[in-house]
């Protein structure tokens, strides 16, 4: 852990926003989720940094890099954050292996520490050390989940019959873990904010079961659940571009069309969600 992160008191003032994108499920829109975070504070001012912790898919920074491509290739003005990737380390020790990941990890921290406001984390969808040192360092934890219970599966094990909460997943226990040594090392909490994303826009039963599961989970785990990205295709179709629902009037729509109703309504949906997260340095901000 980055001193700077673990005690604060001790940290100049100012220190960086930590917002850490983890589960240990691929698919859940974590990347995707966190580039419009990303944009959303860019767009509000902030300076913004970015550390990839899945330094072999790196979704996040290829999202950022079709990003300069594309604002390079058509001479536009988007704000930019800074993009680093931490890696695994090779050695084969378990113990030099995580020391060498702890350095790595404080050594990314450190470098943007100066230059930016928040720190976005995207973590790899596993347990690995490095995933755990984010979760310790994070502010605010985001869990993307699709609203099914495949993906609650990590938070709780659910009876089948009655559909009760049993008790906590693994992924659950690491957390619970990650905010037990961060009260330790400062005094401190981790807001932990479930995302439920391509969540169904007709009722139905497996919606209201997921619901009061995760209300369960609010009051047992200490999390809070909010709406997050609904399933839509534009979200996938910007990925080339790096372009978000947040840059579509200066980029000029695409392919040349202006913003349809259907995007508004996802951009709608993007500034919705950054309310839901609450961080407390932008309360009453809105994003352009």
């Amino acid at each position: 852990m980055p001193d700077s992160v673990a005690n604060p008191e001790q940290a100049p003032s100012g220190r960086p926003y930590l917002i850490v994108l983890g589960n240990e499920k691929g698919g859940s829109g974590k990347s995707t989720t966190a580039m419009h975070i990303v944009v959303s504070l860019l767009r509000e001012g902030r300076r913004v940094g970015t550390i990839d912790l899945d330094a072999r898919q790196k979704s996040l920074t290829r999202y950022i890099e079709n990003r300069r491509a594309h604002v390079t290739a058509k001479k536009l003005d988007l704000p930019m954050p800074v993009e680093l990737v931490v890696a695994k380390s090779a050695l084969r020790s378990v113990d030099d292996a995580e020391a060498d990941e702890k350095a790595r990890f404080e050594a990314a921290y450190m470098d943007l520490m100066d230059k930016v406001d928040v720190i976005v984390i995207d973590c790899p969808g596993s347990d690995t050390f490095l995933s755990r040192l984010a979760h310790t360092a994070a502010d605010t934890l985001v869990t993307p989940v699709n609203d099914s219970f495949v993906d609650l599966d990590l938070l709780a094990r659910v009876n089948p019959n009655t559909y009760k909460v049993e008790g906590p997943s693994l992924y659950a226990e690491m957390v619970w873990k990650a905010r037990q040594r961060r009260a330790m090392a400062d005094g401190s909490s981790i807001d932990w904010v479930v995302l439920r994303n391509r969540v169904g826009m007709l009722h139905a039963k497996n919606k209201e079961r997921v619901e009061r599961v995760l209300n369960e989970l609010s009051k047992r785990i200490g999390i809070r659940h909010v709406s997050g990205l609904g399933e839509r295709v534009i979200y996938r179709e910007l990925f080339l571009r790096g372009l978000t629902l947040m840059d579509l009037k200066e980029a000029g729509g695409i392919d040349g069309k202006g913003m349809s109703m259907s995007h508004v309504a996802a951009r709608q949906e993007v500034r919705s969600l950054m309310d839901a997260l609450n961080l407390p340095f932008r309360q009453n901000t809105k994003v352009s």
